[in-house]
């Protein structure tokens, strides 16, 4: 049954986008803690530099989620038309889509952050550490493409659970390795806001491996092989074609935090930082109801491939009104526990 269906393959979604939003919470935690005896109150410069980062991050998950969208419904689709084969070249594609997009902002990992944080600010301090953090997180961005290409590859079979498990390791590797890296724990250095981001792609690429190991190991229906990952202009074109316009609805929250980055600075560092904290927990609610979205995407595809009219009706149906419900309680906690 439908409801039943969007549930059980729903759940799982929604704690991965959750654990999403989770990585850069718990390293702005961390770092609102670190302590210099020659830099006073150096844990909100910290924050404020992780603050600054966020928009390229938040367009990292917009690039690899709007890419998986595409992925996703043409995957789905091609399961309900019994067309395995095709199913194969698009997961082939989908992971070459996935190094393309990781070349990109390793490059820019290499060559753009300066440009990019001096456009919000001028504090040498600030530049300083958002450019430690940012340059890491972008130069190693490979796990957290990868791990977003694997979660559209197992979400498109209905195997939400399998990779909720590999977000889950992830997450807390990075919670564990965060007081670790950053405040020199045991036999490890102490590495500031550096440690910080190690931490959280350390905790990308054991998501991206196990994602990996359960794809192909897992995903019975979708055959692999070299022959497979051939690129081919046409299926990469007609990914883009459905991922584009999620892209862009995506990279708006990218687009938005930047520019109130830039206006909230000319308050001042604090209002940077407040906004920072407040729109991460904000975060929260949305990528929960983003699971939810991603929901609906493979089982009205599938649906749509067989055929089945009124399931494709049913799944949008049960789909808005759990997203709704989401929101709804999302309004709720946060009016009631703001502070």
């Amino acid at each position: 049954p439908m409801p039943k269906l969007m549930l059980s393959m729903g759940l799982p979604m929604i704690i991965s986008m959750i654990v999403q939003a989770f990585y850069n919470i718990v390293d702005s935690y961390f770092v609102s803690r670190i302590t210099d005896d020659t830099v006073e109150h150096i844990g909100e410069y910290a924050v404020n530099a992780l603050t600054l980062a966020y928009p390229v991050q938040l367009l990292i998950i917009a690039v690899g989620v709007g890419t998986g969208v595409g992925i996703n419904a043409l995957l789905s689709r091609s399961l309900g038309e019994k067309n395995f084969e095709r199913a194969g070249k698009i997961a082939g594609n989908a992971i070459f889509i996935g190094l393309c997009t990781y070349i990109v902002f390793m490059l820019f990992g290499f060559f753009g952050t300066d440009a990019f944080l001096k456009t919000q600010t001028h504090d040498s301090l600030a530049l300083k550490l958002g450019g430690e953090y940012l340059g890491i997180c972008c130069v190693l961005s490979f796990g957290a493409v990868g791990s977003m290409i694997f979660e559209k590859l197992l979400q498109a079979t209905g195997k939400t659970i399998h990779f909720t498990i590999a977000q889950l390791v992830g997450a807390i590797a990075n919670i564990v390795l965060d007081p670790v890296l950053i405040f020199g724990l045991g036999p490890f250095p102490e590495l500031g806001v550096k440690g910080a981001a190690y931490a959280t792609v350390i905790g990308q690429v054991l998501t991206m491996v196990i994602g990996g190991v359960l794809h192909f190991v897992c995903n019975k229906e979708i055959p692999s092989g070299m022959r497979y990952f051939i690129p081919q202009s046409k299926m990469i074109a007609n990914i883009y074609r459905i991922g584009i316009p999620a892209i862009i609805i995506q990279a708006l929250m990218s687009v938005m935090t930047y520019g109130l980055n830039v206006i909230l600075n000319r308050i001042g560092q604090s209002a940077v930082t407040a906004y920072g904290i407040y729109y991460k927990i904000q975060q929260f609610v949305f990528f929960a109801s983003f699971g939810m979205n991603n929901t609906i995407i493979p089982v009205v595809s599938y649906n749509y491939g067989k055929g089945d009219k009124t399931r494709v009706r049913s799944g949008i149906k049960y789909g808005m009104l759990y997203t709704l419900g989401l929101m709804l309680l999302g309004i709720i906690g946060l009016q009631l526990f703001a502070s």
